[in-house]
């Protein structure tokens, strides 16, 4: 099963680790350092594009930043969006 983050990016489900609201996650410092150290490894996709990125969503390989809410990604998860 995958889960559509947004301008074509997916991953499977099995491999997500976490998904995170880029605004209140980032007003840690610790998270600041992780998206950073992750940044200079490039492991982090941003497929925002032109827009925003709201969400990140942590996985086993990688680090996608994504212009999807967090509710969204996670109704995804949960109701089975994008399927395959």
């Amino acid at each position: 099963m995958y889960l559509h983050l947004g301008n074509a990016a997916v991953v499977r489900k099995q491999d997500i680790l976490g998904i995170f609201d880029l605004d209140s996650s980032s007003q840690s410092h610790l998270t600041r350092e992780f998206l950073a150290r992750e940044e200079k490894r490039n492991r982090v996709q941003n497929v925002s594009e032109e827009s925003l990125p709201k969400s990140f969503v942590l996985c086993a390989d990688r680090t996608y930043l994504s212009p999807l809410a967090t509710a969204t990604l996670l109704k995804r998860v949960e109701g089975g969006d994008f399927d395959l």
